[in-house]
């Protein structure tokens, strides 16, 4: 009884022993096909994400409310957002109508009408 019990403590001491550490994966499925994607990729990815955040970050309507009126509108009609641009329309302070285009991703005013 003793020699069995030794027997099946060497064993699992030895399967322990020479198992290798499971490395993790994921796999993709995607428009080319299923991929496995290593460890190190997945580790990386929020990085990247992160990155593309910023490059397609761009202002809100209420920030490029605030830069019209700085370049003069008094009173907003409306917002409305182009492919690329905030425009602005409203009143100025002499009660003219006023038209203002702002850059969505760098708030650069683009023109003043």
């Amino acid at each position: 009884m003793k020699m069995r019990a030794w027997t099946y403590g060497a064993l699992a001491a030895a399967t322990l022993a020479l198992s290798t550490p499971a490395m993790s994966q994921s796999i993709q499925i995607g428009p080319g096909g299923i991929r496995v994607v290593p460890e190190e990729q997945l580790r990386e990815r929020p990085e990247r994400r992160e990155e593309r955040r910023q490059d397609r970050r761009e202002i809100s309507e209420r920030e490029a409310v605030r830069i019209a009126r700085q370049e003069g509108v008094r009173e907003v009609d409306t917002v409305r957002r182009t492919r690329g641009a905030y425009r602005i329309v409203g009143i100025d302070r002499r009660g003219d109508d006023i038209q203002v285009d702002i850059d969505r991703r760098s708030g650069a005013v683009l023109s003043v009408r």
